[in-house]
């Protein structure tokens, strides 16, 4: 009888235990990655809505909006901005990229020459926009120059022809000297 005794004690200590721990469940500790995406998206459209004459953070929610794969939310902030933002050459050139993700290569193409137009050196020999921005979107011009050649009008549909425009724009040459 001690043996069936004890079997009996242990089963009730687990039930109590099973009955104490309830259904509640365990907080996550890796959050989700699209809730903090989703909570990082809303912070910088308050901070947009709050002062829309900031251009830093305009630019830093069309970026955020890119990187969520929200190409035309990303056109529309820049395109809503106010005229003195909207000639900011670094605005400009991450509306150009939202433009590409869109499938508009030619208005992508007149973008990054706005910036290249903005960035050239004024009367004292000075350019405006630091040396990354300026080889960005020296590069991109350059692709896109091509795609809008080859008839590309939506790069991210036209793999094939996207892929020989980027390697017409990219490609070195080379001299061997003997």
């Amino acid at each position: 009888m001690g043996l069936r005794a004890w079997n009996v004690g242990l089963l009730a200590a687990i039930g109590a235990l099973w009955l104490a721990s309830g259904t509640q469940r365990e907080k996550p500790v890796i959050e989700d990655a699209r809730a903090t995406a989703i909570r990082s998206l809303r912070s910088l459209e308050a901070q947009v809505s709050a002062s829309p004459g900031d251009v830093a953070h305009r630019q830093e929610l069309a970026q955020a909006y890119l990187d969520a794969r929200l190409p035309g939310l990303a056109v529309a902030v820049v395109e809503a901005a106010p005229p003195a933002v909207r000639s900011e050459p670094r605005l400009d050139h991450v509306y150009a990229r939202a433009l590409i993700e869109q499938g508009r290569s030619a208005a992508a193409l007149a973008a990054e020459e706005s910036v290249l137009a903005s960035c050239a050196p004024g009367d004292d020999g000075v350019s405006r926009c630091d040396t990354w921005l300026l080889a960005s979107a020296t590069r991109r011009a350059e692709i896109l120059h091509h795609l809008v050649e080859l008839g590309v009008e939506d790069a991210p549909a036209h793999p094939e022809a996207s892929a020989i425009a980027y390697h017409n724009a990219t490609r070195e040459a080379k001299l061997a000297v003997q």
